[in-house]
């Protein structure tokens, strides 16, 4: 599986370099990462650039349910390598970036997001665009998974705040080539923590 992969990875980049992220498929390591916190109880999940599905055979090891994955990715050859390798899945080739101008997601809470997307050779506009529309199909808790091979977070802090949106380093590994990174994107709002109640001034019995 692992050749047909890496010659899949290649082939795609060499024929656009500036489309695909990685010129190999992710390892074993940042896959685990990325799926880390999802299991059989998050429900249905969206992978966005899932390429040839290293995330996904994650994601069913964690008990994810094959129904329950709907796999957005642009690239026609991938598009057609995951509806073989993952028939009970919606396997849709979509742009990220017009996730919101379609009706198939109405309905659809999901409760987490994967994403393999190359957010660093992306502009400004567009990563505020997937994550936004992202954000309305994730159910409140749900977290968008994002896997980079940069130093920093590779959303922009002004859209993060524009969304009102925070990240967390969820770790890395130097296994991975390129080596790589994943944070964990969430709404401020659920990573406040709730403050303890005032003191009332009695004391204990």
């Amino acid at each position: 599986m692992y050749i047909t992969n890496a010659t899949s990875f290649l082939l795609a980049w060499l024929r656009d370099p500036r489309a695909i992220s990685a010129i190999t498929p992710s390892g074993r390591r940042i896959s685990a990462l990325i799926t880390q916190g999802i299991g059989t109880t998050t429900g249905p999940v969206m992978e966005l650039g899932p390429g040839t599905g290293s995330f996904t055979y994650s994601l069913l090891e964690r008990g994810v349910r094959e129904s329950d994955l709907t796999l957005v990715e642009l690239n026609a050859d991938f598009a057609e390598l995951l509806q073989k390798r993952f028939p009970k899945a919606r396997a849709l080739r979509l742009d990220a970036t017009r996730i919101g101008m379609t009706d198939l997601f109405k309905g659809t809470s999901f409760g987490a997001v994967v994403s393999g997307l190359g957010f660093r050779a992306m502009r400004s506009r567009e990563i505020r665009a997937i994550l936004g529309e992202a954000f309305k199909n994730l159910r409140p808790g749900g977290a968008f998974h994002q896997i980079t091979y940069g130093r920093h977070c590779p959303v922009p802090d002004q859209v993060l705040g524009h969304l009102k949106l925070r990240e967390a380093r969820i770790g890395g590994t130097i296994w991975n080539l390129p080596p790589a990174s994943v944070y964990r994107i969430s709404r401020a709002a659920d990573c406040k923590v709730p403050k303890h109640p005032e003191p009332t001034g009695l004391q204990p019995a």
